[in-house]
């Protein structure tokens, strides 16, 4: 095996963040209530700016899922995603994935999504490894907290290092494709970091260290 090549979800092989859309959704639907929507909207546009703490914003979501069944998640996740995310796939997406698979990476997908939305991506890509962010569930429901460590910042380095030392594989021989400023640990971790469609912090520390950029 030469190496892991690992992919950021939302806003890399998604040109959109699933998670703002599944807030409108679950609002739309009446699910949630108006300041409920208007609390994660302000979340999600203080992270996007560098203000938000996002391992308390996923926890808040998370504690949110308390007492909900496992399997009326996964069904409302694959709805959504097939009326509102699959479009938005990235079109240069599928070819690069494609490319790391024929040289002989291990392909996985890294985010702080859930499993419920990594699941058709993985599907319809062929993806063998998804690290995410996964909840603690008694008697196939969700108690509402989340299986630490987050899938995020440096927590996605812990989960990269754990599949790398389990495949046997040093992540100076891997690959990371990531929009995201909060990436960094990983993007510093990996032989190949890959800046898509950077933020524009990830832009400049991309500039001035001579990563390469791509646009899908």
């Amino acid at each position: 095996m030469a190496g892991i090549a690992f992919f950021d979800l939302d806003l890399t092989l998604l040109s959109v963040n699933a998670g703002k859309l599944w807030v409108r959704s679950e609002y739309r639907r009446g699910r949630i209530t108006r300041v409920q929507a208007a609390r994660a909207g302000v979340w999600i546009a203080a992270y996007h700016l560098g203000y938000g703490k996002m391992e308390r914003i996923l926890c808040d979501a998370i504690a949110t899922l308390a007492g909900q069944s496992e399997e009326d998640l996964r069904a409302d996740s694959l709805a959504f995603f097939e009326r509102e995310v699959s479009a938005h796939l990235r079109p240069g997406a599928a070819a690069v994935v494609e490319s790391h698979r024929q040289k002989g990476d291990a392909i996985a997908l890294l985010t702080s999504s859930s499993p419920y939305l990594c699941e058709p991506i993985q599907q319809r890509l062929d993806i063998p490894h998804v690290l995410c962010n996964r909840f603690k569930m008694k008697d196939g429901r969700f108690t509402g907290e989340p299986e630490l460590p987050l899938c995020f910042g440096a927590g996605k380095l812990t989960h990269a290092q754990r599949l790398a030392n389990e495949l046997g594989v040093d992540l100076r021989d891997c690959s990371f494709y990531t929009d995201s400023w909060s990436d960094l640990p990983v993007l510093e971790a990996v032989g190949q970091p890959f800046a898509v469609h950077p933020d524009p912090r990830l832009a400049r520390v991309a500039r001035d260290r001579g990563w390469p950029v791509v646009s899908w």
